[in-house]
């Protein structure tokens, strides 16, 4: 049985490749493909790009040529909900598109991913973690302690990270304002907003095979997260390893 790990960018991938024993590797669509043992698992590795176009690509090679029984996507997101803060780890329990829809009267209608209510309705939205995968991993992450972020990641003493389940929202855009910060987390929920999750999602139960996705907060989304994103991404994809060491071995 095969874990494959998707990273978006180099920050995150380099902290799990430097964990990883690699056995052998290929290169496929100018992409390197990492095949080797990590925290004791079997596993392929491969930085995938930003969006989901490239993770929904990258999802379908890792099942159709690695046989990849479940996809994990480690990395960063910018936090949405108010009661989270930079370092805290979001693991997805729903994932959903914030993009995809249809424009009525200037406005977006959010609908499930590859679906309209005039052609191929469905009551379906987002994505599930399946509920026996999120009990195991709620049981290995059980009394985990992360690094505490600087002070400056709090705007007061340093604090230690949380890890929370939530909903997840992926789009293709990266989101560096306070007004859709509150819309997307007024509207859907969402605790926090990446560019990835959900295409993994989509392409992942359409081929039967299981996904995981966890989301250090690099960053809040608003007006400084391009700031933020640049002082922490290091710091926070080193949690994001911590968490993937505790929960590959139950997945």
């Amino acid at each position: 049985m095969t874990i494959a790990i998707q990273c978006a960018i180099p920050q995150e991938l380099a902290v799990l490749r430097a964990e990883l024993d690699c056995r052998d590797s290929v290169e496929i669509a100018h992409l390197r493909f990492d095949h080797g043992t990590l925290f004791g698992r079997d596993v392929v590795l491969v930085g995938t790009g930003i969006g989901k176009v490239n993770t929904a690509m990258v999802a379908t090679l890792l099942i159709d040529r690695f046989k990849a029984t479940t996809i994990v996507f480690s990395g960063v997101a910018g936090g949405l909900d108010p009661d989270l803060a930079i370092g805290d780890v979001v693991i997805a329990e729903k994932l959903l598109q914030h993009d995809f829809g249809w424009f009525e009267a200037e406005e977006l209608k959010v609908y499930q991913a590859g679906h309209l209510p005039f052609f191929n309705a469905t009551e379906k939205f987002g994505f599930d973690l399946k509920s026996a995968t999120r009990a195991r991993i709620a049981s290995a992450l059980e009394g985990i302690e992360l690094p505490a972020m600087k002070a400056e990641a709090s705007g007061g003493a340093p604090r230690a990270p949380k890890v929370v389940f939530g909903t997840v929202l992926s789009g293709d855009q990266y989101v560096n304002c306070e007004t859709t910060r509150g819309r997307l987390f007024q509207t859907h929920g969402g605790r926090a907003v990446e560019m990835e999750g959900a295409a993994l999602a989509q392409v992942a139960e359409m081929h039967d095979v299981e996904w995981v996705v966890v989301r250090a907060l690099s960053d809040l989304a608003g007006t400084e997260s391009r700031f933020d994103f640049n002082d922490f991404v290091d710091a926070v994809s080193a949690s994001s390893a911590r968490i993937m060491e505790r929960i590959l071995p139950v997945l």
